[in-house]
């Protein structure tokens, strides 16, 4: 069967800034090829099956030459393989992504192009430069900024001069200097405003704007390195005023986050939202306990007035897999009444079609099983963890309640342990570290060393035995007003 190559352009690196149709092709790839500029959120992206090719290139170091680039593609799509090539920003804007189609379409290998967002207009908006503006500016020109090794820059400036309107230099950390001087010596005001952003779009952006004959000067006073681009224009004078992603509330601040990675998603994109520089870090996985004889029996024996209890996503989804599997669906429920210890619980529920009948007020186990106490006259079914809390059964027992507590899946901790990450911690490169459940408190624990020196980051608890476990090895907490994502992304903002 022949491959075909799809061409996507990534963006500039906020994840949110893929297109729909790009991310479509990144799902059902089989084989990516990617560069250095692609940022880990969006290669956070590719599918766990998909076999990832890096072929990297850095200012003056070309580890994977580009002809050699050429022939992967085409070999990968000769062995029959649906491959995307991922390409930072757009890949016909400076990204030599014709030449490597020009090797395809030669060969007669099938292939599309996906545009992507060019980080010459998207990093400028995230600077709060807009690239055109009818007082200002009516015209954009966007030009490389990198010239063949031992050339010089192949510009006319004095056009550029006379042209007007704005000018956005790509790769031109480097050329600044001479940039600059050009400009100036073809006639430009040496107090047009002008600005550098470095990383655009990402949270570590950084942007330093300068009168153009002092921007040399101030990019190297702040450190401005690649990758970065040059904007020159009046337009660049409103960033004080429009600069909006670097009023977000979490600009600036490194959270890790530590669920396991079929449930980080949603967490990390509301971190993102707020401007936060998020590295998943999954410390658990959970694995359904399946197949599992006394799940199977309880729920042959269901009947009405009993209650089934659920204190995760993860005991809901090895539920109704057990059940599905049994050849039963929703109907086996009726007369069942359904408790969940949460929204993500709850959650779950709904996408089986079905609606929880309680949830506590208070989002934890010790709450869920005097709530179960005080509404269940029949038998309670708890399906959960193995390592399931006790505040649970014991408030159930308390209350004298006719229970059965049955472990449907297992949390593993199996993260191999990181020296790495344990220097960050310690170096007091994180500001905050996300518990989202006292195993995730474990399994970060146990990846990074319990005799680690954690002082120098807040954990951000979803409740109080989350924070309990985190306190047993000095780690500084805060705990989330209610055991929901949304409280837990709140903490990081206070």
């Amino acid at each position: 069967m022949a491959g075909k190559v799809t061409l996507v352009g990534a963006g500039p690196g906020d994840p949110g800034l893929m297109t729909v149709k790009g991310l479509r092709a990144l799902r059902d790839a089989e084989v990516v090829v990617y560069d250095r500029l692609v940022s880990p959120a969006v290669l956070a992206l590719i599918p766990a099956g998909a076999r990832r090719i890096d072929v990297g290139k850095q200012a003056g170091r070309h580890p994977v030459p580009q002809h050699r680039i050429n022939q992967i593609l085409l070999e990968e799509a000769r062995a029959g393989h649906s491959v995307v090539r991922l390409k930072g920003g757009d890949p016909f804007v400076f990204g030599r992504g014709g030449e490597e189609l020009e090797t395809l379409a030669q060969a007669g290998a099938a292939f599309e192009e996906v545009p992507g967002v060019t980080s010459a207009v998207a990093a400028a908006a995230y600077a709060g430069i807009p690239v055109t503006h009818r007082r200002c500016a009516s015209s954009l020109h966007i030009i490389t900024g990198h010239a063949r090794e031992g050339a010089a820059l192949d510009i006319d400036f004095e056009a550029l001069v006379r042209a007007g309107g704005t000018l956005v230099f790509l790769m031109g950390v480097t050329a600044l200097p001479v940039i600059v001087r050009e400009l100036l010596a073809a006639g430009m005001d040496g107090r047009t405003p002008a600005a550098m952003v470095e990383n655009g779009t990402l949270p570590s952006q950084r942007r330093c704007g300068a009168a153009l004959e002092d921007l040399p000067a101030r990019a190297a006073e702040m450190g401005i390195r690649s990758p970065a681009l040059i904007i020159v224009g009046e337009v660049c004078a409103l960033a004080q005023r429009l600069c909006w992603f670097e009023g977000l509330p979490l600009c600036g601040k490194r959270v890790l986050v530590t669920r396991p990675e079929d449930r980080a998603g949603t967490l990390s994109e509301k971190l993102r939202a707020l401007g936060a520089d998020v590295t998943e870090f999954p410390c658990i996985r959970t694995e359904a306990i399946l197949p599992c004889p006394a799940m199977e029996s309880a729920l042959e024996r269901l009947g009405a007035g009993m209650w089934l209890g659920f204190t995760s996503a993860a005991g809901v989804e090895a539920f109704w897999t057990c059940l599905r599997g049994m050849g039963r669906d929703a109907r086996t429920l009726g007369g069942v009444k359904l408790a969940a210890v949460g929204p993500a619980a709850g959650k779950a529920l709904e996408a089986c079609g079905l609606a929880a009948d309680l949830i506590p007020e208070v989002y934890d186990a010790a709450h869920m099983g005097a709530a179960l106490a005080k509404e269940a006259a029949g038998k309670v079914l708890l399906l959960r963890a193995e390592e399931g809390s006790p505040a649970l059964t014991d408030a159930l027992a308390a209350a004298g309640a006719d229970f059965e507590d049955i472990p449907v899946y297992r949390t593993l901790y199996d993260n191999p342990c990181s020296v790495r990450l344990r220097e960050e911690l310690e170096a007091g490169e994180f500001d905050y570290v996300t518990f989202t459940s006292a195993s995730t408190v474990k399994g970060f624990v146990s990846a990074v060393g319990a005799d680690a020196d954690f002082r120098r980051v807040v954990g951000l608890c979803i409740g109080e035995q989350t924070a309990g476990e985190a306190r047993k090895y000095g780690i500084p907490v805060r705990v989330a007003e209610k055991a929901a994502i949304d409280a837990l992304v709140k903490l990081a903002e206070e």
